[in-house]
């Protein structure tokens, strides 16, 4: 089977990176991912510029928003910016002819009710202007987190299927985050799967700590806790496209890539 592989790479000429790779597929920031300071293209030629570059090349273009957005959370002060981010990033990736926007799923405080979260995800599905596939991404640490066990995603997901707009959420499956956020990689899309319908990208990585320790650590392929074998078939069963978080550049990409196809 043929499934496209890429990276996760520095913004400022992800066409040259994909290249570099020898991928059909990039995934970056833009701007930057703990700050609240709205996105920024650093491609030299602008938006239009790199759209065309990525068309010209045959290259999909996948962007990651920022860590901080955090859409679930009952803090007004967070939960409000985190919309608006939100929204200017997805702007900004549809203006670059991106593939999909990938959002973590965030969390609720200590106390508060899971529920409160879930609809939080639901009018923040409403009020986003979706032009591009919104990829909810599943997390790996955080007892509060929306999208680290399969309950809660199954509640977000629920509460999400309910917005206006919702079929252009997908979902993003981090095979690191599943480990490390303690779902069986042997029954992780089967399992999303039943809950969401669909895998739209698969972000591949090894993970350097335990099962369910909460940890997000990712590393290389071969070099971490994850079975191989487990691994692939995650990547192999989801059949989505993939992006490799691991560390490196081009050099530790492409053995990435090389090790990963060997098993397919």
């Amino acid at each position: 089977m043929t499934i496209s592989i890429g990276a996760h790479v520095e913004q400022t000429d992800p066409v040259a990176e994909a290249q570099a790779r020898g991928a059909s597929l990039v995934q970056f920031f833009l701007g930057d991912p703990q700050g609240y300071k709205g996105p920024e293209v650093r491609y030299a030629g602008g938006a239009a510029a790199l759209r065309s570059a990525a068309e010209e090349a045959g290259i999909d273009l996948y962007v990651h928003a920022p860590y901080i957005i955090n859409v679930a959370t009952t803090n007004n002060r967070i939960r409000i910016p985190s919309r608006k981010l939100l929204q200017q990033h997805m702007d900004a990736a549809t203006e670059i002819g991106a593939k999909g926007l990938i959002v973590h799923g965030g969390h609720v405080n200590k106390g508060d009710d899971p529920a409160k979260g879930f609809d939080n995800w639901r009018k923040a599905v409403e009020a986003t202007h979706c032009t591009i596939p919104m990829l909810l991404e599943n997390t790996a640490g955080g007892d509060n987190a929306m999208a680290r066990r399969l309950d809660r995603i199954e509640g977000v997901w629920e509460a999400i299927s309910r917005a206006e707009g919702h079929e252009q959420v997908g979902f993003c499956l981090d095979t690191c985050h599943a480990w490390a956020g303690g779902i069986p990689l042997t029954e992780a899309v089967e399992r999303v799967h039943a809950i969401t319908g669909r895998i739209d990208l698969v972000h591949a990585n090894d993970s350097r700590d335990a099962f369910d320790s909460g940890a997000d650590r990712h590393t290389n392929f071969g070099q971490g806790q994850l079975d191989p074998d487990e691994f692939a078939s995650v990547v192999r069963d989801a059949g989505a496209p993939v992006v490799c978080e691991t560390p490196g550049g081009p050099e530790e990409h492409r053995a990435d890539f090389d090790w990963l196809r060997g098993r397919l």
